[in-house]
């Protein structure tokens, strides 16, 4: 590499703050890192802990619950393993005794020594369950925690003669000597020790046995039923785990995620899904590195060419991934750009990462509608691809599949997606303005008759991108302005034509980039200002049962920093001052819960959790 997780109801824990005082800024001059070795007052040497790095998210519902039981499925070290398959072990599900009905990933790295950051992943029989980033090293080495709940998964945990692997992109070299060590565990729960009103993943519990009867608003049972629904619902569409999940990914010695090269490199695997399958999901994982780490900062090949550029950082701004169906375009996804640990300036993550960097987010694509191509007991080839894209992407996906009893009858009536593109571009030498804005809608329709009786789903889509790119000041300042926004509307209804579900999701990710570089011919330097203003936001509502959910996390870097001679890449930085404010916000039925982290040159001098949001 160069340079929603479904967010689940929860009862919040109580209002506290943490206050830590800041420490002096350094110099430009002075190198922002420490040595690991230092001395006390008697001039003794003692080692310094490893500092712990950490994501602003939602804590989960088991956080402060004890595990039923728990399986530690790897502890290993990765050297350079750049060009390996990664480290595969042999899954031994939870005992039998042991009652569970929600799941949780746990993965900890550590590491000492310089090293460039590495992408991660962690499969089970080539269904991924996490996608992950490295943190930026130290000379005190560096500790950090990701905890994901993956309950949707339980389908694959329960099986025998599983395969778990993990693959870690890292390089070790003369340059680069440090190994990370890496430990990942499974940690199983029980209902009565999750903080829910009632059991909302695993589908069933013994005081509200599930049923999926197909019923309107106005002949719900009870109000009981109704609570149930509207707790089910805001999970959507995981309201309770997968039948089966089948892997749309890479072979083993590939490291099971595809590694996209170009916009013409289709990727493909051929499925045959259960003829009882009633509902169908494809949840994708990507991730963007090499030319493309920085896609949405990309200038158009015109102006390289015009400039006799040497870089590889080419194909202009705009980037989708494609999801094919025998090749019909069934789906697609403008992702969010995460920013890794030696992006932009790596001082910005220090301790507190960006936005999904920990835990990159997935994105589900609803197939359901499209169960009438699938559902014919045939052979069908699903593909992904990326559309304008270079070198290189690792994208892979899971299909999430629902069975019924019986053999289920779908029909579907599809629309071909439509796509408008406009590209205006201006440019003379090495300045100019470069904008780019695409609009793509998607439509289908599915009727599927089960033992549940007949459900039509309508699902609408609409993406828009905007992208304006300024480069100034003879090529030594970028600016960016980018909006992704992504509108789904799913409306479903029974087959006296009643409705039974009306939901709206909503994704908007804008982002803000100023770059700018200054050579300092006396000291042999480059001196970069840069800021980065970003926000992920996400909402789902159901109008129906008057469901609502909302995210909204933001971040706020501004800073500047020291590298060796004209080079900005992350290696040679000797030194700066930064700034990092990040807040999240997720409100839902239950209640509010809210953190602000302020950061100011590495250090922590705030961080406040409340069960109050304010605007």
């Amino acid at each position: 590499m160069e340079a929603m997780n479904v967010v689940l109801l929860l009862l919040f824990p109580l209002f506290f703050t943490i206050t830590i005082q800041s420490s002096p800024k350094p110099s430009l001059s002075l190198p922002r890192f420490v040595n690991s070795l230092r001395q006390n007052s008697s001039n003794e040497t003692i080692d310094v802990p490893a500092p712990e790095y950490f994501e602003v998210t939602l804590p989960l519902p088991t956080d402060d619950a004890t595990p039923a039981c728990s399986v530690n499925v790897l502890s290993d070290s990765f050297g350079n393993t750049s060009a390996t398959t990664g480290i595969n072990v042999c899954y031994t599900p939870p005992n039998a005794t042991c009652e569970w009905s929600h799941a949780v990933l746990h993965y900890q790295a550590e590491y000492k020594g310089d090293q460039y950051e590495s992408i991660a992943g962690v499969w089970m029989d080539g269904v991924e369950l996490l996608r992950t980033s490295t943190a930026q090293p130290t000379e005190d080495g560096v500790l950090w925690n990701v905890r994901k709940d993956v309950t949707r998964y339980s389908s694959i945990f329960t099986r025998e003669n599983l395969t778990l692997s993990v693959k870690l992109e890292n390089l070790g070299n003369g340059e680069f000597t440090g190994v990370y060590q890496v430990n990942v565990s499974l940690l199983f729960y029980s209902d009565k020790a999750v903080r829910f009103p009632v059991s909302v993943v695993s589908g069933e519990s013994e005081a509200q046995p599930l049923n999926r009867k197909l019923i309107s608003d106005k002949t719900r049972e009870n109000k009981d039923k109704l609570e149930l629904d509207r707790v089910l619902k805001s999970l959507y569409p995981y309201e309770k785990s997968a039948d089966l999940i089948v892997p749309i990914s890479g072979a083993l010695d590939e490291g099971h995620w595809f590694r996209i090269h170009d916009e013409s490199d289709v990727r493909t695997t051929n499925v045959q899904i259960p003829p009882t399958t009633y509902k169908a999901v494809l949840e994708l994982y990507v991730s963007f590195h090499g030319g493309d780490e920085f896609w949405y900062l990309n200038p158009p090949d015109s102006y390289i060419q015009a400039n006799h550029l040497p870089t590889g950082r080419t194909h202009g701004a705009y980037r989708e991934v494609l999801v094919t169906i025998d090749g019909k375009l069934v789906g697609t996804v403008i992702p969010f750009p995460v920013i890794f640990a030696k992006g932009i300036n790596p001082l910005f993550w220090e301790p507190v990462v960006s936005i999904g960097a920990f835990d990159l987010p997935s994105y589900d694509i609803d197939l359901t509608p499209f169960l009438g191509l699938l559902s014919d007991n045939k052979i069908h080839s699903i593909g992904l691809q990326v559309a304008n894209g270079i070198s290189y992407w690792l994208v892979d996906a899971n299909l999430h599949l629902w069975l019924d009893d019986s053999n289920v009858q779908a029909i579907v009536k599809y629309e071909d997606p439509t796509m408008d593109i406009e590209n205006e571009f201006e440019f003379e030498g090495l300045e100019g303005k470069f904008e780019t804005e695409v609009e793509r809608k998607t439509k289908a329709t599915s009727w599927v008759q089960s033992s549940s009786g007949l459900q039509k789903t309508k699902v609408t889509q609409e993406i828009i991108f905007k992208n304006k790119l300024k480069i100034k000041d003879g090529g030594t300042t970028k600016q960016l302005e980018q909006k992704i926004k992504t509108t789904t509307k799913i409306k479903m209804t029974n087959g006296m034509g009643e409705s039974i579900g009306k939901i709206q999701m909503e994704k908007i990710y804008p982002v803000m980039i100023t770059i700018q570089s200054q050579p300092l011919a006396d000291k042999n330097a480059t001196l970069m200002t840069t800021s980065v203003v970003q926000r992920r936001s996400e909402s789902f509502s159901n109008k129906r049962s008057s469901i609502s959910r909302e995210l909204k996390h933001k971040q706020n870097c501004t800073g500047s920093m020291l590298v060796n001679g004209n080079s900005v890449n992350g290696n040679s930085v000797i030194g700066g001052s930064v700034e990092n404010h990040q807040s999240y916000e997720f409100t839902n039925e239950a209640g509010c819960y809210s953190r602000k982290v302020d950061v100011v040159d590495g250090v922590v001098i705030a961080d406040e959790t409340m069960l109050v949001c304010v605007d």
